[in-house]
Protein backbone atom coordinates (compact mmCIF):
# COMPACT_ATOMS: atom_id res chain seq x y z
CA UNK A 1 0.00 0.00 0.00
CA UNK A 2 1.27 3.11 -1.39
CA UNK A 3 1.61 6.20 1.50
CA UNK A 4 1.41 9.68 0.79
CA UNK A 5 2.52 12.93 2.09
CA UNK A 6 -0.37 14.39 2.31
CA UNK A 7 -1.82 11.27 4.28
CA UNK A 8 0.60 11.52 6.71
CA UNK A 9 0.02 15.13 7.28
CA UNK A 10 -3.52 14.38 7.55
CA UNK A 11 -3.11 11.58 10.04
CA UNK A 12 -1.17 13.87 12.01
CA UNK A 13 -3.18 16.71 11.72
CA UNK A 14 -6.15 14.85 12.64
CA UNK A 15 -4.22 13.20 15.87
CA UNK A 16 -3.28 16.78 17.35
CA UNK A 17 -6.86 17.70 17.34
CA UNK A 18 -7.81 14.57 18.97
CA UNK A 19 -4.86 14.67 21.25
CA UNK A 20 -5.36 18.40 22.16
CA UNK A 21 -9.45 17.47 22.99
CA UNK A 22 -8.47 14.83 25.34
CA UNK A 23 -6.00 16.99 27.08
CA UNK A 24 -8.00 19.52 27.45
CA UNK A 25 -11.09 17.17 28.92
CA UNK A 26 -8.42 15.44 31.59
CA UNK A 27 -9.91 16.15 35.07
CA UNK A 28 -6.85 15.05 36.90
CA UNK A 29 -2.46 14.74 36.61
CA UNK A 30 -2.47 10.89 36.37
CA UNK A 31 -4.91 11.65 33.54
CA UNK A 32 -2.77 13.90 31.97
CA UNK A 33 0.47 11.64 32.73
CA UNK A 34 -1.69 9.06 30.59
CA UNK A 35 -2.38 10.85 27.55
CA UNK A 36 0.86 12.07 27.42
CA UNK A 37 2.26 8.02 27.17
CA UNK A 38 -0.62 7.10 24.92
CA UNK A 39 0.41 9.95 22.17
CA UNK A 40 4.37 10.84 22.78
CA UNK A 41 5.74 8.08 24.39
CA UNK A 42 8.02 5.64 22.66
CA UNK A 43 5.20 3.15 21.42
CA UNK A 44 2.27 6.44 21.38
CA UNK A 45 0.83 7.81 18.41
CA UNK A 46 3.08 10.01 17.05
CA UNK A 47 5.22 7.60 16.91
CA UNK A 48 3.10 4.78 15.01
CA UNK A 49 2.42 7.07 12.36
CA UNK A 50 5.84 8.30 11.69
CA UNK A 51 6.72 4.30 11.12
CA UNK A 52 5.13 4.88 7.57
CA UNK A 53 7.80 7.32 6.34
CA UNK A 54 9.99 4.67 5.63
CA UNK A 55 7.81 4.04 2.76
CA UNK A 56 7.68 7.75 1.51
CA UNK A 57 11.04 9.24 -0.81
CA UNK A 58 13.57 10.49 0.61
CA UNK A 59 12.61 14.34 -0.64
CA UNK A 60 9.14 13.82 0.99
CA UNK A 61 10.13 12.50 4.65
CA UNK A 62 11.48 16.33 5.65
CA UNK A 63 8.29 17.44 5.34
CA UNK A 64 6.69 14.99 7.07
CA UNK A 65 9.78 15.26 10.12
CA UNK A 66 8.81 18.80 10.17
CA UNK A 67 4.99 18.30 10.66
CA UNK A 68 5.61 15.73 13.20
CA UNK A 69 7.86 18.37 15.54
CA UNK A 70 4.95 20.87 15.02
CA UNK A 71 2.40 18.63 16.74
CA UNK A 72 4.87 17.13 19.36
CA UNK A 73 5.35 21.11 20.18
CA UNK A 74 1.11 21.74 19.93
CA UNK A 75 1.07 19.00 22.20
CA UNK A 76 3.94 19.41 24.99
CA UNK A 77 2.59 23.04 25.35
CA UNK A 78 -1.36 21.83 25.51
CA UNK A 79 -0.17 19.24 28.32
CA UNK A 80 2.10 22.14 30.15
CA UNK A 81 -0.62 24.14 30.34
CA UNK A 82 -3.15 21.81 31.19
CA UNK A 83 -0.73 19.97 34.02
CA UNK A 84 -0.58 24.25 35.14
CA UNK A 85 -4.37 24.11 35.77
CA UNK A 86 -4.91 20.91 37.09
CA UNK A 87 -1.82 22.02 39.98
CA UNK A 88 -3.39 25.55 40.38
CA UNK A 89 -6.77 23.89 41.13
CA UNK A 90 -5.70 21.34 42.99
CA UNK A 91 -3.84 24.29 45.88
CA UNK A 92 -7.07 26.39 45.29
CA UNK A 93 -8.79 23.60 46.43
CA UNK A 94 -6.63 22.55 49.58
CA UNK A 95 -6.49 25.94 50.53
CA UNK A 96 -9.95 26.11 50.84
CA UNK A 97 -10.48 22.68 52.42
CA UNK A 98 -7.55 24.37 55.32
CA UNK A 99 -8.92 27.21 55.93
CA UNK A 100 -7.37 27.84 59.68
CA UNK A 101 -10.29 29.65 62.17
CA UNK A 102 -8.03 32.07 64.34
CA UNK A 103 -11.18 32.51 66.60
CA UNK A 104 -11.39 28.51 67.12
CA UNK A 105 -9.68 27.65 70.86
CA UNK A 106 -6.41 25.64 70.61
CA UNK A 107 -5.63 22.60 71.81
CA UNK A 108 -4.68 22.27 75.20
CA UNK A 109 -0.83 20.33 75.49
CA UNK A 110 -0.62 19.69 79.24
CA UNK A 111 2.63 21.04 80.74
CA UNK A 112 5.28 19.13 81.95
CA UNK A 113 6.68 19.85 85.78
CA UNK A 114 10.02 20.46 87.13
CA UNK A 115 11.03 17.15 89.43
CA UNK A 116 11.66 18.31 93.34
CA UNK A 117 15.11 17.40 92.85
CA UNK A 118 15.85 19.34 89.91
CA UNK A 119 13.94 23.11 91.10
CA UNK A 120 16.04 22.78 93.89
CA UNK A 121 19.23 22.37 92.42
CA UNK A 122 17.99 25.44 89.78
CA UNK A 123 16.42 26.95 93.36
CA UNK A 124 20.39 26.36 95.29
CA UNK A 125 22.35 27.69 92.28
CA UNK A 126 20.34 30.96 91.30
CA UNK A 127 21.44 31.65 95.45
CA UNK A 128 25.03 31.33 94.27
CA UNK A 129 25.04 32.64 91.07
CA UNK A 130 23.50 35.20 92.15
CA UNK A 131 26.70 35.38 94.96
CA UNK A 132 29.37 35.07 92.02
CA UNK A 133 29.97 31.76 91.58
CA UNK A 134 31.02 29.95 88.52
CA UNK A 135 28.83 26.70 87.95
CA UNK A 136 31.60 23.73 87.67
CA UNK A 137 31.42 19.63 87.13
CA UNK A 138 33.61 16.87 86.74
CA UNK A 139 33.54 13.18 86.23
CA UNK A 140 31.59 10.59 88.25
CA UNK A 141 33.99 7.82 87.82
CA UNK A 142 37.31 9.69 89.31
CA UNK A 143 40.73 8.51 90.72
CA UNK A 144 41.64 8.00 94.07
CA UNK A 145 43.90 11.04 94.29
CA UNK A 146 41.00 13.34 93.73
CA UNK A 147 38.62 11.74 95.62
CA UNK A 148 40.70 11.37 98.33
CA UNK A 149 44.73 11.82 98.42
CA UNK A 150 44.51 15.58 97.06
CA UNK A 151 41.56 16.03 99.61
CA UNK A 152 43.70 15.48 102.09
CA UNK A 153 42.89 11.43 102.86
CA UNK A 154 46.54 9.51 102.16
CA UNK A 155 45.67 5.62 102.03
CA UNK A 156 46.24 5.12 105.96
CA UNK A 157 43.64 8.01 106.78
CA UNK A 158 40.60 6.79 109.37
CA UNK A 159 38.64 9.39 107.71
CA UNK A 160 38.29 6.85 104.30
CA UNK A 161 36.03 5.08 107.19
CA UNK A 162 33.32 7.90 106.92
CA UNK A 163 32.88 6.74 103.33
CA UNK A 164 32.38 3.48 102.33
CA UNK A 165 33.26 3.53 98.68
CA UNK A 166 32.32 1.89 95.14
CA UNK A 167 36.00 0.72 93.94
CA UNK A 168 35.66 -0.53 89.84
CA UNK A 169 38.09 -3.19 88.60
CA UNK A 170 40.34 -0.78 87.34
CA UNK A 171 41.18 0.74 90.58
CA UNK A 172 38.76 4.11 89.76
CA UNK A 173 36.09 4.68 91.96
CA UNK A 174 32.58 6.36 91.94
CA UNK A 175 33.08 9.66 93.60
CA UNK A 176 32.06 10.17 97.38
CA UNK A 177 31.39 13.62 96.92
CA UNK A 178 31.82 16.14 94.56
CA UNK A 179 34.90 17.86 96.14
CA UNK A 180 36.76 16.32 93.41
CA UNK A 181 35.67 18.75 91.19
CA UNK A 182 37.16 21.21 93.46
CA UNK A 183 40.62 19.74 93.14
CA UNK A 184 40.17 19.75 88.93
CA UNK A 185 39.09 23.31 89.42
CA UNK A 186 41.81 24.53 91.00
CA UNK A 187 44.21 22.87 89.18
CA UNK A 188 43.07 24.39 86.40
CA UNK A 189 42.38 27.99 87.46
CA UNK A 190 44.25 30.66 89.41
CA UNK A 191 42.87 32.48 92.61
CA UNK A 192 40.69 34.49 93.07
CA UNK A 193 38.09 31.68 92.55
CA UNK A 194 34.08 31.14 93.63
CA UNK A 195 33.18 28.01 92.28
CA UNK A 196 29.87 25.83 93.03
CA UNK A 197 29.95 22.30 92.25
CA UNK A 198 26.72 19.88 92.04
CA UNK A 199 26.54 16.67 91.17
CA UNK A 200 25.40 12.70 91.68
CA UNK A 201 27.40 11.00 93.66
CA UNK A 202 27.42 7.02 95.10
CA UNK A 203 28.01 5.62 98.93
CA UNK A 204 27.74 1.80 99.45
CA UNK A 205 24.76 3.01 102.22
CA UNK A 206 21.75 1.32 102.96
CA UNK A 207 18.64 2.49 101.40
CA UNK A 208 16.18 4.09 103.69
CA UNK A 209 13.71 6.73 104.49
CA UNK A 210 16.41 8.86 104.68
CA UNK A 211 19.65 7.16 102.98
CA UNK A 212 20.48 6.37 99.18
CA UNK A 213 23.12 4.70 97.91
CA UNK A 214 22.95 7.40 94.93
CA UNK A 215 22.37 11.05 95.87
CA UNK A 216 23.43 14.16 94.98
CA UNK A 217 25.30 17.17 96.80
CA UNK A 218 26.34 20.73 96.57
CA UNK A 219 29.98 22.23 97.25
CA UNK A 220 31.03 25.85 97.19
CA UNK A 221 34.35 26.92 97.40
CA UNK A 222 36.18 30.39 97.59
CA UNK A 223 40.01 30.75 97.41
CA UNK A 224 41.41 34.50 97.64
CA UNK A 225 43.95 36.69 99.66
CA UNK A 226 42.35 37.22 103.35
CA UNK A 227 39.29 35.10 103.43
CA UNK A 228 38.67 34.63 107.43
CA UNK A 229 36.26 32.05 109.05
CA UNK A 230 33.55 35.18 108.97
CA UNK A 231 34.11 35.50 105.71
CA UNK A 232 32.46 31.80 105.37
CA UNK A 233 30.27 32.33 108.11
CA UNK A 234 28.55 35.19 106.45
CA UNK A 235 28.27 33.46 103.25
CA UNK A 236 26.78 30.44 104.58
CA UNK A 237 24.18 32.96 106.55
CA UNK A 238 23.10 34.29 103.47
CA UNK A 239 22.61 31.72 101.54
CA UNK A 240 20.73 29.76 104.30
CA UNK A 241 18.45 32.79 105.00
CA UNK A 242 17.23 32.75 101.23
CA UNK A 243 16.59 29.13 101.26
CA UNK A 244 14.59 28.87 104.91
CA UNK A 245 14.11 32.74 105.70
CA UNK A 246 15.06 34.58 108.59
CA UNK A 247 15.41 31.28 110.97
CA UNK A 248 18.24 31.33 113.89
CA UNK A 249 21.57 29.18 112.67
CA UNK A 250 24.44 27.61 114.48
CA UNK A 251 27.90 26.73 114.23
CA UNK A 252 29.07 23.79 115.78
CA UNK A 253 32.79 22.21 115.46
CA UNK A 254 33.15 19.87 113.75
CA UNK A 255 35.84 17.36 111.22
CA UNK A 256 36.44 17.02 107.90
CA UNK A 257 40.09 16.16 106.40
CA UNK A 258 39.86 18.78 103.93
CA UNK A 259 38.53 21.78 105.99
CA UNK A 260 40.52 23.51 109.19
CA UNK A 261 38.77 24.34 111.36
CA UNK A 262 35.44 22.78 110.93
CA UNK A 263 31.94 22.89 111.67
CA UNK A 264 28.44 21.51 110.73
CA UNK A 265 26.08 24.22 110.45
CA UNK A 266 22.05 23.69 111.67
CA UNK A 267 19.08 25.97 111.01
CA UNK A 268 15.78 25.59 113.95
CA UNK A 269 13.17 24.13 111.17
CA UNK A 270 9.77 24.33 113.34
CA UNK A 271 11.18 24.00 116.79
CA UNK A 272 13.90 21.94 116.21
CA UNK A 273 17.15 22.14 115.32
CA UNK A 274 17.94 20.59 111.76
CA UNK A 275 21.85 19.77 110.51
CA UNK A 276 22.03 21.24 106.86
CA UNK A 277 25.60 21.23 105.32
CA UNK A 278 28.92 20.94 106.82
CA UNK A 279 32.05 23.71 106.06
CA UNK A 280 35.19 24.84 107.11
CA UNK A 281 38.06 26.39 106.39
CA UNK A 282 40.14 25.06 103.16
CA UNK A 283 42.95 23.16 104.87
CA UNK A 284 46.51 24.42 103.51
CA UNK A 285 47.46 20.27 102.72
CA UNK A 286 44.65 21.05 99.87
CA UNK A 287 46.35 24.26 98.74
CA UNK A 288 49.41 22.76 98.23
CA UNK A 289 48.42 19.23 96.25
CA UNK A 290 46.96 21.86 93.65
CA UNK A 291 49.82 24.71 93.55
CA UNK A 292 48.65 27.10 95.88
CA UNK A 293 50.45 29.60 97.88
CA UNK A 294 49.15 28.53 101.50
CA UNK A 295 50.98 31.29 102.86
CA UNK A 296 49.28 34.08 100.43
CA UNK A 297 45.85 32.65 100.01
CA UNK A 298 43.41 31.34 102.09
CA UNK A 299 40.10 29.58 101.11
CA UNK A 300 36.81 28.17 102.46
CA UNK A 301 34.28 25.09 101.56
CA UNK A 302 30.97 24.29 102.34
CA UNK A 303 28.57 20.99 100.97
CA UNK A 304 25.36 19.97 101.35
CA UNK A 305 23.18 16.89 100.09
CA UNK A 306 20.63 18.04 97.85
CA UNK A 307 18.09 15.47 98.67
CA UNK A 308 17.86 16.60 102.24
CA UNK A 309 17.18 20.36 101.06
CA UNK A 310 14.67 18.78 98.70
CA UNK A 311 12.49 17.00 101.44
CA UNK A 312 13.12 19.69 103.76
CA UNK A 313 11.83 22.46 101.80
CA UNK A 314 8.70 20.02 99.98
CA UNK A 315 8.02 18.25 103.64
CA UNK A 316 8.91 14.82 102.15
CA UNK A 317 9.11 12.06 104.64
CA UNK A 318 11.37 9.01 102.55
CA UNK A 319 14.03 10.00 100.15
CA UNK A 320 12.90 7.06 98.26
CA UNK A 321 10.19 9.19 97.01
CA UNK A 322 12.42 11.28 94.96
CA UNK A 323 13.31 8.13 92.75
CA UNK A 324 9.86 6.57 92.51
CA UNK A 325 8.52 8.38 89.04
CA UNK A 326 5.23 8.32 90.64
CA UNK A 327 2.96 10.79 88.65
CA UNK A 328 0.82 10.64 91.60
CA UNK A 329 3.39 12.10 94.34
CA UNK A 330 5.32 14.16 91.02
CA UNK A 331 2.05 16.01 90.12
CA UNK A 332 2.22 17.91 93.62
CA UNK A 333 4.87 20.23 92.53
Amino acid sequence: MTISVSDLEAQLSQLQDEALGAIASAAALDDLEKLRVRFLGKKGEVSKILGGMGKLDGKDRPVIGKKANEVKTALTNGLDEKRTDLQKTALEAQLKAEVLDVTMPGTYATQGRAHPLNSTIDRLLDILVGLGYTVASGPEMESDYYNFESLNTPPDHPARDMQDTFYLPDGNLLRTHTSAVQIRYMENNEPPIRVVAPGRVYRRDTVDATHSAVFHQLELLAVDEGLTFGDLKGTVKTFLKEIFGDLPIRFRASYFPFTEPSAEVDVQWQGKWLEVMGCGMVDPNVMKAVGYDSEKYTGFAAGLGIERFAMVLHQMDDIRRLYGSDLRFLRQF
